[in-house]
């Protein structure tokens, strides 16, 4: 298990979680192109405590890059700094400028491990997946229950949903009558003008 820290990082944990959760449990040589690629300001800290990182793996622990993946990344609220903004009618608001510290944990891929590791799905097992899902819902539409009577075989209706009484007729002339601005039910409104 090999650590490195950033402290006091001047982004706010919730703006650099984004980037940390992308990157969670990914080979390092797959965290470095998302990194890299990344439009997000944090991926650059971010990718700058990773390098720093698989080089404490090389020179501590005489680790390959190729063999490590990220195991953990965590991001913790550091000290907030308070500062103030002026406001209309001699008024302060109070400014949060948030803090952050970033630990990225890197770990030796096993055999147990390579299995759990992300990887991006190839086009050929999208197109697969999709193909089965599409299987399986035209299999679903088929499939009907069925009731044999004697000679002759009844298919069984799912049961419809039922809906909420409405508080007027299904008519369209009923509709405009209960939705419109000149009448609610029976009882008119009165418009009346100020100057009268």
């Amino acid at each position: 298990m090999i650590t490195a820290k950033l402290r006091h990082l001047r982004i706010s944990p919730r703006k650099i979680r984004l980037t940390a959760n992308l990157i969670k449990g990914l080979t390092v040589g797959e965290a470095e192109k998302q990194l890299k690629f990344l439009t997000k300001r944090s991926a650059k800290h971010v990718l700058k405590l990773l390098n720093s990182a698989v080089a404490n793996a090389k020179h501590n622990a005489d680790l390959e890059k190729n063999n490590l993946y990220i195991a953990e990344i965590f991001v913790d609220i550091a000290p907030t700094l308070k500062r103030w903004r002026p406001r209309a009618m001699g008024r302060a608001s109070s400014i949060m400028k948030r803090t952050s510290h970033l630990t990225i944990v890197l770990d030796q891929i096993n055999k147990e491990i390579k299995k759990e590791i992300k990887k991006e799905p190839s086009k050929d097992q999208i197109k697969s997946t999709a193909k089965e899902e599409k299987k399986h819902d035209l299999l679903e539409e088929i499939s009907q229950p069925v009731e044999k009577t004697g000679e002759d075989e009844k298919i069984i209706s799912r049961p419809k949903k039922v809906l909420p009484p409405k508080p007027y007729q299904t008519t369209s002339q009923s509709k405009k009558k209960f939705f419109s601005r000149q009448t609610f039910g029976n009882a008119k409104k009165v418009f009346r003008r100020k100057s009268i």
